[in-house]
Order: C-alpha cells, then structure tokens, then sequence
C-alpha cells in the first residue's frame, strides 16, 4: 500500500553508521509541531492480524489494515501555515513523487487514487535495514530529491492532503526489511496492551508521544451553527460572538470517543447560570470523531458583558474521563 515510483539509487556511506542524535531505531518528530495541541494522532499501526482493529495499547485509534502513524492538523487552515514534515532520522533519499493535488477524498471515492493512495511522498533508507516513508504531503512542496542525504530533522516538505486522506495529516510508515513494522511498540507480544515492546523513538520526544485515548481536536465559540467543514474551513472561529449577536454557541471535535462515552457541553453566563446543555445519549459505537456543540438565542437587546464559560464533560459509568473548560469574554 502507499507505492511511490522506484528510482535507483547508489549506496551511500551513511549507510554505513548514523550518528547518535539521529540514528535509526531513535526516531525524531516527523512533523515541526507540538503533539497534543498543534497537532494531534489520529491513527496508529494496526497491530490485529484479522479482521478487527487495534493499536498497540488494545485501544481503538486504527482500522483495519491501517500501516502507519497518523500525525494530523487540527484543521485546513493550519495546513495552510506550511506545517514541515522533517525526517525523522539521517539516510538516503530513495523515491519521491510530487504533483498530486491536494483534494480531500471521501472513502467511496478511493478509486480516483488508486495506484497513489499515499499522494505527494518520500521514501527515506536508513541503517539496520530500516526504512521511512512520508505520505499525503501538499502539492509542489516536496524538497528533496533521489540519493539525497539527509539528517534528522530536515525538511523534507510540507504536510498536505494528497492521496487518500479526507484531512490535513502525515501518515508516517516505518519498515524493516520491507515489513511495516510499529515505531511504538516493537516486538509487541500478542495480548500486551501495556505498550512494553520496543519504541523507536528518541528519548527526546516519547513524552510528546504519550498515548491519549480521547483527545480535544478543536473547541471554541461561535454564532451559528457547526460542522465538520465549517471548522475544517476555519469559518466557525470566524463568527466570534459580540454584544450584539443573535446567539452564542460553544463548540468542541473530539477524536477518540468509545462506545458508551457520555458527553455533556454545558454554556453558563457570567452569573454562572446555565444557558445550555447538549447532553447526546451514550455512544452507541467508537467514533474517529465528533462533533457538539450547545448555543443559545439572543432573548433581549445585548447579552451580558462578562466571561461566558462552556464546561465539556466525557463520562463513563460515573467516571470523568476527559474535560475542558474554556471561555469568552463580550464587552
């Protein structure tokens, strides 16, 4: 899956030894982000060898046959500060390809790609018969060529959304010997879910990699009603609320969410008194992502000047499992 064109390539010395900051098997950051706030994982490797999905730590944030690492953008818009994609550890250069357009693809239009599933991309040899793969990248961005050499961190190019991708993200593969293999959990015993196996990443960044169930993706206030593509555009941050406006709605996209998670978004005034609350019933499913939002109409000439506040809850059997609390203030 994900096949760039072959191109031959001489051997290089490097091959022969990394240096130690950069050194394959102590993979760097592949993205120029903050993990957990100016980018998030949405995916991992699957490691089930059937028909179900898991990820290393037996949780849900894969799918089926999914290779690789999944580093994504919050949104279109922060795709357009040219977010880098960085080699994660020093090698060779051995296939590109380029010229793809950025498109999102839904999944029942995959066949519009086929043959370059992973778009705009860079294949990287490294030592100890380890190899990287950079998928999805944007259009016209890619900065390195066949039997380049290259050192960890280098820009490579920037994250886009060519191929198959219904959003901005890196998908990020790892192979020995051509099998994909999984950067955080090497050697993963069948059953441990305790993420134990060996990691490929460099000490330097394993706390950024930490592993996080449900993560916030966006949150915010707005005036009108939310959707997947108006946070995607950046349109719903656009419409800040004012003194003035017809109504105040608080939002949030959460990725991760399981089957039986409650939800609850509560919007209170500057008093404290309680605007709103969207409280969806248990999820019947796991869910990639989702949306809610709780809004409530202007009743008279101006709102309140003060700090409205909106409280997200994620539950389970009575159990609080993720929260955020944030605020906007009208005056």
């Amino acid at each position: 899956m994900y096949p760039l064109r072959n191109t031959s390539v001489s051997s290089l010395a490097i091959l022969l030894g990394l240096l130690a900051e950069g050194r394959a098997g102590e993979l760097k950051l592949p993205v120029a982000c903050d993990v957990g706030r100016t980018c998030f994982i949405q995916n991992y490797v699957d490691v089930d060898p059937g028909s179900a999905a898991m990820d290393y730590m037996c949780g849900t944030l894969t799918y089926n046959g999914h290779n690789g690492t999944d580093f994504r953008l919050p949104s279109r818009v922060a795709e357009q500060a040219h977010v880098h994609v960085l080699a994660a550890a020093d090698g060779e250069v051995v296939r590109t390809r380029d010229g793809i357009d950025d498109v999102a693809i839904e999944p029942e239009g995959r066949d519009k790609v086929s043959g370059h599933e992973c778009g705009n991309g860079v294949v990287i040899k490294h030592s100890q018969n380890l190899e990287t793969q950079y998928c999805h990248m944007a259009k016209g961005s890619i900065a390195v060529k066949p039997r380049d050499a290259v050192k960890a961190g280098q820009v490579l190019g920037d994250v886009g959304m060519s191929g198959l991708t219904e959003y901005p993200h890196l998908h990020f593969i790892l192979r020995r010997g051509g099998k994909v293999i999984d950067p955080f959990a090497d050697g993963r015993s069948p059953g441990a879910c305790n993420g134990s196996a060996e990691s490929h990443w460099h000490e330097s960044v394993r706390a950024q990699l930490s592993y996080s169930p449900r993560t916030i993706l966006n949150f915010g206030f707005t005036t009108d009603t939310v959707t997947n593509e108006s946070m995607e555009s950046g349109a719903t941050l656009q419409r800040q609320p004012t003194m003035d406006s017809e109504a105040i709605v608080a939002f949030i996209r959460t990725i991760g969410l399981k089957a039986g998670d409650v939800q609850t978004l509560t919007l209170r005034d500057p008093a404290g008194k309680v605007l709103a609350e969207n409280r969806p019933v248990a999820l019947e499913r796991n869910k990639a992502q989702a949306i809610l939002f709780s809004g409530k109409k202007r009743a008279k000439r101006d709102w309140d000047r003060g700090l409205y506040t909106a409280t997200y809850v994620v539950r389970r059997d009575d159990k609080s499992l993720l929260e955020k609390q944030f605020q906007v203030e009208l005056r």
